[in-house]
């Protein structure tokens, strides 16, 4: 009638238990029974003539009888016909037992059918049914059983009744109930009584009140061990762990000597705390009081130490456990994977195997994990294999580690016929395969993943918005970016920062910077986090100034710089070519101690370099204590784009001599260096070099070598180059021999060359342009004037050019034909006073006319004005 589980919670306790002989066996009952009931007339009198036949020695075997039976519910309804035939249906004392008897066996609704039909009810009575609903997590029953054990009872309750009923109300998380029943206690005086006390101090901590649990626990005189270890885990629990500790340390001033519950509870809570200092005071406690440690403490242990990464002091205390139990095996198991030693989870998985233990859905759901981790297909289709045989295969939590795996060994296939062969998915399972999409480049699938989630009636959670709005931004989709910010509001996961976070950047990938400010604007809390978002949002999208802007508004909050806002910083600096910035921030990256940080480092050799400071960069890139591969590249770039292609070269050498393994990006530098000098021979050797250090050649590199070609005026085999790449050519590909024809003046190759790029980004100004270029340096204006006709016709506009000045500390942005700034009069005087000097006009200091600006054109130039392109 009620499930098995409710069965074994249901406990017994009674007063009689000293005096009831030891429970009989199957055989023994039935033969009992059938003693009492083979007559009808009159049981007792026939089998047992020499027992007093007085109605007290009746009752006294009939209950004598109950204590002995077996934990069975017929045994129970056939004992009470027996009492019912006797006449002692309406007796208190043995109905009570009944109650306790049916709901020990699970039979609640019995008992409960006995309670409404008793005649008279004592304390008794109405503690067993409480007691019975609370014990099988029937809480709201309880609660009302107690109601009416107030309204219709005129003794008062005792303690463990009201202990009872206030931790029902902890339970249920009803904060209103447990004041009211609070109030009960302190008008009828059992605030002193410590069951009661243990409760309050419970129902508050699980409320998150620790401070009305602390007063509580204050008032109480007498402590037993459940309140100090409800008091000491509701500290600890709250993340006041040195409260918690220094309680500990009080209760063993006291006679109350901590049990295995209370050490499991306390290293539970440091376990979830991450609080190493804690946990070992708990276990050297353990070892001082020389009693063997509990396999469960023991289990609680290896957890702790797993959780706060102490992973061979984990394994230590594994090694020596006398008694390992399969929790034992699964705790180690799963803490190696969660501290990404997956070798070692799978060889423990292999021994408990070969042990002859079974390995129970956990085991299974970390081995699977750490299978993907290590993108071990072959070990992870072996597990896969093990689950079905331990038939663990149709468990949601293995499901979902099998898509995880196969999606992380790149099997995508058989990821998506693990989630189709689950029978009810949930938000977890969605999530894995969503995840997976998004690594396999599926994002269109990702989103139709979520509409079929939706359409299931199955609520997303925070990373199933988290994931999907990275994929909006991998698609620069505005409209899909704004769709999912909504839901984000409708489902009420807007609240939080990292939320928001993510919304400012994959506002600014997708080239709303406007709204990326506005979600920023909206927050009334932001840590440095979600400052570094938005500082990368305005790089990403080239305002650079507005960056710096908004540093100044950081300067004012309380929020301090991290390494990630420093090298946002730097980048803009290096974007604006601006170094009095860039030497303003290294000169407070210096003062917060971040100068040594790798990407810090990589930051300011790519901004000296790009403002020409090469001597700069390399005492940086000499400083660095750590060199990664960017910080290499970076250097290589640097020397690169300086045109000094040997040391470029020789920076290569050095980095493969130091064991760093060449990435996509430093061949982009090698290649580049060898074309901006015309190393032809020397750029082609490390081209066809790549493949040894198992990368393939990019549009990138193509680039390079084509232009590599082009400068050294091989301009056929830059095209029979192109012609044979066997990837198909970006339009780049052929600008850059276009490019190349500009310089050469090889007129039927470079239409050739603008045809093909056209073709393939018809919107790009950059091929009309430089054809038309090679159609004036040959005074082909009607071929110009075709071409123009034909950008206007195709809607093509050449993107506008803007340069920037810096005189006296204060930036200057021009761009062509523009006559917004203040100064325009005297700027544009600057260019005729330049272009009458470019044509050898001789200067005469008695011509009034320009003598104004030229001495403010030479104060200009003694201060070293720079200008740069964006």
């Amino acid at each position: 009638m009620f499930p098995r589980a409710m069965r074994k919670l249901c406990r017994i306790s009674c007063t009689f238990n000293s005096s009831c002989p030891k429970p009989l066996n199957e055989n023994s009952a039935q033969s009992l029974i059938r003693r009492f009931t083979v007559s009808s007339s009159s049981p007792l009198e026939e089998h047992y003539p020499s027992i007093p036949r007085t109605r007290r020695t009746q009752r006294h075997y009939l209950s004598e009888l109950l204590f002995s039976l077996a934990n069975s519910a017929l045994h129970y309804n056939v004992v009470h016909s027996q009492v019912i035939v006797s006449g002692f249906q309406s007796n208190t004392f043995l109905n009570n037992i009944f109650i306790r008897a049916y709901s020990k066996a699970g039979c609640l609704e019995y008992a409960r059918t006995l309670f409404d039909k008793m005649p008279k009810r004592d304390i008794i009575t109405w503690s067993s049914v409480i007691t019975m609903y609370t014990q099988s997590g029937y809480y709201e029953e309880a609660l009302l059983v107690f109601s009416d054990f107030i309204s219709s009872y005129e003794e008062d309750p005792n303690e463990f009744l009201l202990a009872s009923v206030v931790s029902c109300c902890g339970r249920l998380g009803s904060a209103v109930k447990g004041a009211q029943l609070h109030c009960f206690v302190l008008k009828a005086g059992f605030d002193q009584f410590v069951y009661v006390g243990t409760s309050l101090i419970d129902f508050y901590s699980k409320g998150g009140d620790v401070g009305a649990a602390r007063l509580i626990f204050n008032d109480l005189s007498v402590k037993n061990t459940a309140t100090w270890t409800a008091i000491i885990a509701a500290c600890a629990n709250a993340g006041k762990s040195g409260l918690s500790l220094q309680l500990l340390r009080n209760m063993l001033e006291t006679d109350v000597v901590p049990d295995n519950y209370m050490v499991s509870s306390i290293l539970g809570a440091c376990s979830s705390l991450e609080y190493l200092e804690g946990g070992k005071e708990m276990h050297a406690y353990v070892l001082r009081r020389g009693a063997k440690m509990d396999v469960t403490v023991t289990d609680v242990l290896i957890d702790f130490y797993m959780k706060c990464g102490k992973v061979k002091t984990a394994r230590k205390v594994f090694d020596q456990m006398e008694v390992i139990d399969a929790i034992s095996w699964t705790t180690m198991i799963s803490g190696y994977m969660q501290n990404s030693s997956d070798w070692e989870a799978i060889s423990m998985f292999r021994d408990m195997n070969s042990l002859g233990w079974s390995l129970d859905r956990f085991a299974c759901s970390s081995v699977l994990i750490s299978c993907g981790s290590l993108e071990t297909l072959d070990l992870g289709r072996q597990v896969h294999a093990y689950t079905v045989k331990a038939n663990v295969d149709s468990d949601g939590f293995v499901k979902n580690s099998l898509i995880d795996m196969y999606s992380k060994c790149d099997s995508f296939g058989d990821a998506r016929k693990a989630f189709d062969c689950m029978v009810n998915h949930d938000v977890i399972s969605y999530n894995t395969l969503i995840e997976a999409c998004l690594t396999q480049d599926r994002l269109y699938e990702a989103f139709e993943l979520f509409a079929e989630m939706r359409d299931n009636l199955i609520l997303p959670s925070l990373l199933t918005f988290v994931s999907l709005l990275g994929a909006s931004a991998s698609l620069f989709s505005l409209a899909l970016s704004t769709q999912l910010h909504a839901l984000t509001i409708k489902f009420g996961f807007l609240a939080g920062m990292f939320v928001r976070s993510i919304l400012i950047d994959v506002y600014s990938k997708c080239s709303s910077v406007k709204d990326a400010r506005q979600v920023f604007n909206e927050m009334n809390e932001k840590d440095i986090a979600v400052w570094n978002s938005m500082l990368f949002g305005y790089i990403q999208q080239c305002e650079n100034e507005e960056a710096l802007k908004l540093f100044l508004k950081l300067q004012h909050c309380l929020q301090k710089p991290n390494t990630l806002t420093f090298v946002a910083l730097i980048a803009s600096s290096s974007n604006l070519v601006s170094l009095l910035h860039g030497l303003q921030f290294h000169n407070q990256i210096v003062k917060v101690g971040l100068d040594f940080d790798p990407h810090v480092t990589n930051a300011l050799v790519d901004m000296y370099s790009k403002c020409g400071s090469l001597d700069e960069a390399q005492r940086m890139f000499d400083s660095a204590l750590q060199r990664d591969i960017a910080c290499w590249n970076s250097m290589i770039s640097t020397y690169a784009q300086h045109g000094e292609a040997k040391e470029a070269i020789n920076m290569f050498e050095k980095m493969i001599n130091d064991g760093h393994k060449p990435n996509n990006v430093t061949f982009v530098g090698v290649l580049s260096a060898c074309s901006h000098v015309g190393l032809v021979e020397e750029g082609l050797h490390h081209f066809y070099s790549m493949s040894r250090y198992g990368i393939e050649p990019e549009t990138e590199h193509y680039v390079c070598i084509v232009s590599l070609l082009g400068r050294a005026g091989k301009l056929v085999e830059a095209m029979q180059f192109i012609e044979q790449m066997p990837i198909p050519p970006a339009a780049i590909v052929w600008r850059s021999l276009l490019s190349a024809c500009r310089e050469a003046g090889h007129i039927d190759l470079g239409k050739y060359a603008a045809s093909m790029a056209i073709s393939i980004d018809p919107k790009d100004s950059g091929s009309y342009i430089l054809l038309s270029n090679i159609f004036a340096s040959k005074g082909m204006w009607i071929n110009v004037k075709k071409l123009r006709e034909k950008m206007d016709s195709n809607g093509v506009l050449k993107e506008t050019g803007c340069s920037w000045i810096e005189i006296n500390n204060e930036v200057h942005l021009f761009i062509a034909r523009d006559q917004s700034h203040r100064q325009t009069d005297l700027i544009y005087s600057f260019m005729e006073l330049l272009v009458r000097h470019m044509k050898g006009m001789e200067y005469d200091p008695e011509d009034t006319t320009f003598s104004n600006e030229y001495a403010i054109f030479k104060n200009i130039s003694e201060q070293g004005g720079r200008r740069c392109p964006k």
